[in-house]
């Protein structure tokens, strides 16, 4: 892989992490059709994914410090982060049983172009459906036990190369009567332990990569989170304007065309 391959895909990284229409699935798609791309497993792409996560770091960084010091504050907004807390423990649960459980033979997906089309199908439907079928809006400190589990059991599905993370998580926290940016917010700070789990267990690839492409790697992860503070500011504006039907109709543009062309 090249440092012009590595910076381009950072960049789609970056600008499809955080909008709703599936990160993986375009890295699949652009790794397919990069002549002799290979990675070790599927390090690359962790990688950018970290890139990723330290953007989301950067952005909520008020509320990662309000969380991690929860216990021990005694104000009264300590005990809504101690809640959201224990929100984002219980979230965790079922996307980490399903990530254990799964990653191995869904990781194969990622080289199944059909289904990742198919996949960018079904996170269009999520998207389309979740702007029109809304319930009474809750906000963030309304979030009960069971909106975590259910988002947090989408969230492992996610993993399927094509299905967007935020867009399905936001989509379901919607259907559950969230409101959009408590809904987006909520999405972001659960794919933290996601994202770092998948960083730790990729940690037994980084013996196949060579030391060349170390540089090339990282260079990748820093344009990744670049591009990615910057796209955060954009979902935040979509889900604040309820504007998520347009990312459906690019996930079924995108679908439609690379499995005419792959």
């Amino acid at each position: 892989m090249t440092l012009l391959h590595a910076i381009l895909l950072g960049l789609l990284q970056g600008a499809t992490e955080f909008l709703p229409v599936s990160s993986s699935g375009h890295l699949a798609i652009a790794q397919y059709f990069i002549d002799g791309f290979s990675q070790p497993g599927i390090l690359f792409d962790v990688v950018l994914h970290v890139g990723t996560l330290c953007a989301v770091m950067i952005y909520f960084w008020n509320d990662l410090v309000q969380i991690a010091t929860s216990p021990w504050c005694k104000k009264t907004e300590g005990e809504h982060y101690r809640h959201l807390l224990r929100l984002i423990i219980f979230g965790s649960i079922p996307t980490a049983i399903i990530g254990l459980a799964f990653k191995d033979p869904l990781t194969k997906l990622f080289h199944n172009i059909p289904v990742v089309c198919a996949m960018l199908v079904i996170t269009g439907i999520l998207l389309f459906s979740a702007e029109r079928w809304r319930n009474r809006p809750r906000k963030q400190s309304q979030l009960t036990m069971a909106d975590a589990l259910i988002t947090g059991l989408v969230q492992g599905f996610a993993i399927l190369p094509g299905i967007s993370r935020s867009g399905s998580t936001i989509a379901t926290l919607l259907f559950r009567g969230i409101e959009g940016t408590a809904a987006a917010r909520f999405s972001f700070l659960l794919s933290m332990p996601a994202v770092g789990g998948a960083a730790l267990l990729s940690l037994r690839d980084i013996n196949g990569l060579a030391a060349d492409q170390l540089p090339i790697y990282l260079a990748g992860g820093a344009t990744a989170f670049i591009s990615g503070l910057l796209s955060i500011h954009l979902l935040m504006a979509v889900v604040r304007n309820k504007r998520l039907a347009g990312f459906a109709f690019y996930c079924w543009g995108v679908a439609a065309l690379v499995f005419m062309v792959h």
